[in-house]
C-alpha cells in the first residue's frame, strides 16, 4: 500500500505539471484522474485506463447532447446523471462513472459545448490517465521472493505434517496439536493471492506455475485433512502401520522437491502388494485398524495423483530429488 500511495502521488504532481505545460484549464483536474487511474497492477491498470477513458467520451457526448437540448442549468446535471450513469452501468463501464462526472462538471462549469472545450478535456483524460498507466507500467513491486518464502513454508508444514503421521503410525499413543496444518493454510491462501498479483503484473504471461503451484497445494490440503482424520482412526501400532510410516518419512523429504520423480508412488504400489500377501485380520480389532490405514493409502495415492498432474517433470538433463 505505501508503494502504491507514492506512485500515485508521484503520477498526480507529473500530470498537473504536463497539463499545465500544454495550458489546459482545470489542469489540476489531470493530477486528480491520475489518482483515479493508479491501480495495484499493470492489467489492471491498463483495464482501468481504458474504462474510465471509454466511459468519459460517452459521459462527453451525453453531456454535448443534453446542454445543447435543455442549456446549463443545475437540474440538467441531474438529468445527465439519470440518462448516462444508468447506460454506462449497463455496457459495465460503471467504475468510470466518476472520471465521466469530472469531465462533464467542467463543461457545465464553462457552459459551453466548443469543440474547444471537449478537446481541453479529451487532453485532461489522456494526460491524467495516461500518466498513471505509464507510471504504473515503470514500477510494480515485485512477489517473487515472498512467493519463494510461502512456498518454502508450505512445504516446511507438509514436510513437518507427514513426520507427525509417520510417528502416530509408529506409537498410537502421540498426540499432535495439528499446528503445522494452519500455517500451512494460512501460507496457502496468502499465496494464491501473491501468485494471483504477480499474474496480473505480467503484460505477457511468461510463467504461471507459481498460480498453478499454490493451487495443487491447496488441493492436496484438502487430501491432507482426509489423511488426519485416518490417521486418527489407526489406535493401534500393526506391521502395516509401520509399514505405511515409512512412506510418510519419504514423503516428507521429497515434498519439498520441484519435480515429480513418482517414487514415493512406486514404494505405495509396492507396499499396497505387500498388504494383500499378509494373513487376514484375526479381530475386530486389527480389521478396524487394517482399514483404515488401507485407505489411508487410496487417499495418499490421491495425493500423489495431484503431484503427478501439476507437478513439474523431471528432464533428462536435470537431477531433482523426489516428488511430494
Amino acid at each position: 500500500m505505501g508503494i502504491r500511495v507514492i506512485k500515485t502521488a508521484i503520477a498526480a504532481v507529473v500530470a498537473v505539471y504536463i497539463a499545465n505545460a500544454f495550458g489546459l484549464a482545470f489542469a489540476t483536474s489531470a493530477g486528480l484522474l491520475a489518482v483515479l487511474g493508479t491501480d495495484i497492477t499493470r492489467r489492471k491498470s491498463l483495464h482501468t485506463a481504458f474504462v474510465r477513458s471509454v466511459a468519459s467520451i460517452i459521459g462527453l457526448l451525453f453531456a454535448v447532447l443534453i446542454f445543447s437540448l435543455f442549456g446549463f442549468y443545475p437540474w440538467v446535471i441531474g438529468v445527465f446523471i439519470l440518462a448516462a450513469y444508468p447506460v454506462l452501468s449497463k455496457v459495465k463501464l460503471k467504475d468510470g462513472i466518476v472520471t465521466s462526472s469530472v469531465i462533464v462538471i467542467h463543461v457545465y462549469s464553462v457552459r459551453s459545448t466548443d469543440p474547444q472545450v471537449i478537446l481541453n478535456e479529451v487532453f485532461l483524460l489522456l494526460i491524467g490517465l495516461g500518466t498513471a498507466m505509464v507510471v504504473n507500467l515503470i514500477y510494480m513491486p515485485r512477489s517473487d521472493l515472498r512467493i519463494k518464502q510461502l512456498r518454502e513454508r508450505v512445504e516446511d508444514s507438509f514436510s513437518a505434517i507427514f513426520l507427525e503421521f509417520s510417528r502416530h503410525l509408529k506409537e498410537h499413543e502421540h498426540i499432535w496439536n495439528g499446528e503445522e496444518y494452519i500455517q500451512a493454510h494460512d501460507a496457502i491462501e496468502e499465496g494464491l493471492g501473491q501468485a494471483r498479483r504477480s499474474r496480473e503484473n505480467q503484460l505477457l504471461l511468461i510463467d504461471d506455475y507459481s498460480y498453478t503451484y499454490f493451487l495443487m497445494r491447496k488441493q492436496q490440503l484438502d487430501s491432507i485433512q482426509r489423511m488426519m482424520e485416518l490417521v486418527a482412526q489407526v489406535y493401534r501400532t500393526l506391521p502395516h502401520s509401520r509399514l505405511t510410516a515409512e512412506l510418510f518419512e519419504e514423503l516428507s523429504v521429497d515434498v519439498k522437491s520441484e519435480y515429480y520423480a513418482g517414487n514415493v508412488e512406486k514404494h505405495l504400489v509396492e507396499l499396497e502388494a505387500k498388504f494383500r500377501s499378509m494373513p487376514l485380520p484375526e479381530t475386530r480389532e486389527e480389521f478396524e485398524v487394517r482399514s483404515a490405514v488401507f485407505q489411508l493409502c487410496l487417499e495418499l495415492e490421491r495425493y500423489l495423483t495431484i503431484a503427478k498432474g501439476k507437478k513439474k517433470n523431471k528432464s533428462k538433463n536435470e537431477t531433482a530429488s523426489q516428488q511430494g
